[in-house]
């Protein structure tokens, strides 16, 4: 049963590090740019918090793609060394998926979660064939890792592209029968649903984007809507329930506001609350790392 007692905050931030693993590598970073590895491609991309000098960086001038953006917003175009390149195939660990050349500068996955999908796959393996909910699911990676680690999922994102990217994503993993439910619907929508129905997680994954629209142009903002969001996933946490996984990127958040959002939501259970901040590390000697999000995370 729930508690009264609250969850214990960690007085302390962690770093979580992704490092390079066989289909992924930060090879380099500085002057606001970031050279990596995406299986044989070598990408730039711009980095703004990159202050400093690359190790090498002639290294940046041959890349296979670079991402130019525009001075608005997010979005570019990508200029290639040769030939375009649409997409391509990647892996982490037993999970396998198809990277992409977007115009959001992105690659259809967001390499500093792997951090998260570690700590994931390790959490799912101790339990009893949990029920895990991701809210926006995106291309499906955190899904199929939790998937492949024994958890039944219920994907959710507004994109009706995105959720046919990630059931192919599950095709390749050979996860396709593996009861997943890929539901395309406003994560808001379908959580008060949920509570309405009196449904139940023993885990659940929040990964919001700062804006977006659903998929009948229900507006996403994430500093007006993610704390009733937030409150609604503590409800649906089942008794028994071993997680609650927040992560954001925001230039006004910290993991810090992320923790105390956390702790509000979450206020009659006991556990714990670590918070802190998702960084890529460089491969190779002396290596730097870049901070990417932050993340709060209730364990019981």
């Amino acid at each position: 049963m729930a508690c009264a007692m609250p969850p214990v905050l960690s007085p302390e931030p962690e770093t979580l590090l992704t490092r390079a693993w066989p289909d992924y590598a930060l090879l380099d970073s500085g002057d606001g740019r970031k050279l990596e590895r995406y299986g044989s491609h070598t990408v730039v991309r711009p980095e703004p918090q990159c202050w400093w000098r690359p190790r090498d960086a002639t290294a940046f001038e041959r890349p296979d793609a670079v991402f130019d953006p525009d001075d608005e917003d997010e979005a570019g175009r990508w200029r290639f060394s040769g030939r375009s390149i649409e997409s391509f195939p990647l892996a982490w660990r037993d999970v396998r998926f198809t990277g992409r050349f977007t115009p959001f500068r992105h690659l259809a996955f967001f390499p500093e979660q792997a951090a998260n999908w570690d700590w994931l796959d390790q959490r799912i393996q101790q339990l009893q064939r949990p029920k895990v909910l991701n809210l926006f699911g995106y291309t499906g990676v955190a899904s199929l890792a939790c998937a492949a680690a024994g958890a039944d999922v219920t994907h959710v994102d507004a994109s009706k592209k995105s959720v046919a990217w990630a059931r192919e994503n599950a095709e390749l993993s050979g996860l396709a029968d593996h009861p997943i439910r890929w539901i395309v619907e406003d994560a808001r929508k379908y959580v008060a649903r949920e509570v309405r129905r009196g449904s139940r997680y023993q885990g659940i994954i929040l990964d919001p984007p700062k804006y977006g629209r659903g998929p009948t142009g229900e507006v996403w903002r994430l500093f007006e809507d993610l704390p009733g969001l937030l409150k609604d996933c503590a409800a649906l946490l089942s008794d028994d329930a071993d997680f609650l996984l927040l992560n954001a990127y925001a230039a006004r958040i910290s993991g810090l506001s992320l923790a105390h959002l956390m702790a509000e939501a979450t206020r009659t259970r006991s556990g714990r609350i670590d918070w802190g901040e998702l960084a890529l590390a460089e491969d190779g000697p002396d290596a730097r790392a870049i901070g990417l999000s932050f993340f709060a995370r209730w364990t019981a």
